[in-house]
């Protein structure tokens, strides 16, 4: 009796293991259809993308403003009456400052070359100075163990001192020139003060145009302002830039900016960019005029100031973080069918958390957004809906350049 109860407990058992071999192969499709690499992608596409440069400054308060023009000019055209209402960028008259302007630029081209050439000749007589030097500490050193005699070092000391010398001398020079071409520079500048490239005047400030000397045909002087303007209440902006950076700002164009201290942000135009910068920060100072729209605003706040500068229109924007680098090289991934695509790129500006690619990407391309680290050139991949997906647990982040 008790062999037979086990060959049935035996039989049993048996046709249980075999009812579940049967069942495993739905799990192994279900395990083969989830597989792949999770992604996000992004279609590609094409925008305009500007360079952005921030720089803080802080608000100012004015009453009245005045626009002098430094020359005696003819007005080739007015756009505004006395009585009107005016804003800060806007051009109030034109006037005929092309030789001022020709002439500026020759003064700043021809600083420019004094300054290098001032910069070249001292680097010269740098290294020329600092081989003499060692030259004579060399045969300093040699006549203490009686390998050099005294006229070497007579020679050498002497023309150390003859090389100094012409140094200042030369440099004495280039200096005076380079200082005379400067203020000569600096007086153009002086004319052209609130005059953008096209010898519009620009407004400096919003407000009430109470008095306006041009005359289209007429000339302006130096002896009376072209306009001033009743900017009661009216704030601007200041701010100081680099050298690098004031080349690219014209009067009239608008920046964007930050005030912090009341949330607000907004548009303003530059009413006017120094031409000259200030002598201890060698920074140049820009001005914008605050909308009077703004409530809240109040004279010492703080004010973050964003340039639009460099802009490509119809480029090929992508989010920068879908752009991997390694070893110099730039590359994203695509998606085409269910495989990743490996594209080397080559990229152009940056800003506000997304790329310009100047070559490897085209509009309407799958990019993959999210998953790219754990990538590679034919992996296969499975494209999830929003929000960051997580790798497999089984996938590891593949080294950079893979």
């Amino acid at each position: 009796m008790k062999k037979w109860l086990t060959w049935a407990l035996a039989l049993t058992l048996l046709f249980s293991l075999t009812a579940c071999g049967g069942e495993e192969a739905p799990v192994e499709e279900e395990e083969e259809g989830s597989s792949g690499v999770a992604v996000q992608v992004q279609a590609v596409v094409s925008d305009t993308i500007y360079a952005e440069q921030t720089v803080s400054g802080k608000l100012e308060t004015e009453d009245e403003a005045t626009v002098m023009v430094a020359a005696n000019a003819k007005c080739t055209a007015t756009y505004v009456e006395t009585g009107d209402m005016v804003r800060a960028g806007q051009a109030l008259c034109k006037l005929d400052l092309t030789s001022t302007q020709t002439s500026y630029e020759a003064a700043s081209i021809s600083y420019a070359a004094s300054l290098q050439s001032y910069q070249d000749q001292e680097a010269v007589f740098a290294k020329q100075i600092a081989l003499y030097e060692k030259n004579l500490q060399d045969l300093q050193e040699l006549k203490e163990i009686g390998a050099a005699a005294q006229i070497e070092i007579d020679q050498a000391e002497l023309q150390l001192q003859s090389t100094i010398a012409t140094r200042n001398s030369t440099l004495s020079q280039l200096e005076a020139g380079m200082q005379n071409t400067k203020a000569n520079m600096e007086q153009l500048e002086t004319v052209l003060d609130n005059v953008d490239a096209s010898g519009n005047v620009i407004s400096p400030a919003s407000g009430t145009l109470i008095q306006f000397s041009a005359v289209e045909g007429g000339f302006v002087s130096t002896a009376a302002p072209v306009a001033v303007i009743d900017a009661v209440d009216q704030l601007k902006i200041t701010v100081s830039v680099s050298e690098a950076l004031v080349p690219k700002l014209t009067a009239g164009a608008e920046a964007e900016v930050t005030i912090s201290a009341v949330g607000e942000t907004f548009t303003a135009p530059i009413r006017n960019i120094d031409r000259s910068a200030n002598p201890q920060t060698r920074l140049y100072n820009v001005t914008l005029s605050a909308p009077s729209s703004i409530s809240g605003l109040l004279a010492g706040m703080f004010a973050d100031v964003t340039f639009h500068t460099d802009f490509s229109e119809n480029a090929v924007v992508v989010p920068t973080e879908a752009v991997m680098t390694s070893g110099g090289t730039q590359y994203v991934y695509v998606v085409e069918g269910e495989t990743a695509k490996y594209i080397e790129v080559t990229t152009g500006l940056t800003s506000s958390g997304v790329t310009e690619v100047l070559t490897g990407l085209t509009a309407g391309q799958q990019l993959v957004t999210v998953g790219q680290s754990y990538l590679t050139d034919g992996a296969l991949v499975r494209i999830v809906g929003g929000g960051a997906s997580e790798a497999p647990a089984e996938a590891q982040p593949q080294e950079e350049g893979a």
